[in-house]
Formats: C-alpha cells, structure tokens, sequence
C-alpha cells in the first residue's frame, strides 16, 4: 500500500495530565487533561476528544463515499462520534463507541445501510474493527 500522507504529533510532558499535543506543522497546538467527569482538573482536551473529532470527520467522508457508490441522493448532515473511556475494578481502560450519523434525502433503511457502509470504508472504524464496541445509528432528519 503507498503512503500519502503522515501525521506527525507529538504528546508532551504529562501527556493526558497537563501536558501538551502538537503536530509537526503547527496547525495543531493543544493542551490536553483529564475530564473533570473522570476526577481530573478539565482545562484542556482529552486524546478521547481528539479521536472523536478524527473520526466523525473521516466518517463523514466515508458517508459521502458509500452514497456515491450506492447512487444514492442522501445528504450528510453531520456525524456525532461519542468515544466513551471505560475503567475497570480492575485498573483496566477500555474505550467503546457510538457513531451517530444524521442524514436527510433517503428513507431509513438506506440511511442504516449507508452507515454500513461508511464503517467499512472508514480507516478508523477499520482500526477499530473488532477491537472495541462500536454501534452506528442513523438518523433520517427531513
């Protein structure tokens, strides 16, 4: 497989407590910390966010990708990405998803296809495949 293009960020510090993510190009600059929701300070982003953004982005390409494939009319609205952190008795972490994909243009059952779709074709839910839960749920907004 050819390679054409590398993302290069670096993680500092304290990594997720107060430390520092940036990319190679300075387009990304981001103080990271722990969610207040799980005993931290808050203040900054989380890598749970930042995969979350990653993925609902390429998602929605993959969206876009699947309806053109499928000749299909359907509109991507937007794609939600909940990424959850889970934490064991055991002082295991696990993380586990859910894609909420809302599209207009087509009826529900191509919209539950589509999302299908998009989640084979999707890098990151490739990555992810049969390594953490994921759920897809479409909506069909008018």
């Amino acid at each position: 497989m050819a390679s054409s293009y590398t993302a290069v960020v670096t993680a500092t510090r304290e990594g997720r407590s107060g430390g520092r993510a940036s990319a190679s190009d300075g387009l990304l600059d981001v103080t990271l910390a722990v969610p207040k929701e799980f005993g931290g300070a808050g203040g900054g982003t989380n890598p749970e966010q930042l995969f979350a953004a990653a993925w609902s982005a390429c998602f929605v390409g993959a969206l876009k990708r699947a309806a053109a494939q499928r000749h299909v009319p359907a509109k991507v609205l937007g794609v939600t990405a909940e990424v959850t952190l889970h934490h064991s008795d055991t002082d295991e972490f696990d993380l586990g998803a859910v894609l909420r994909i809302e599209l207009s243009g087509v009826d529900q059952r191509t919209a539950d296809a589509l999302g299908a779709d998009a989640h084979r074709l999707c890098p990151f839910s490739k990555a992810t495949r049969d390594n953490i839960p994921v759920a897809i749920e479409a909506t069909v907004v008018a």
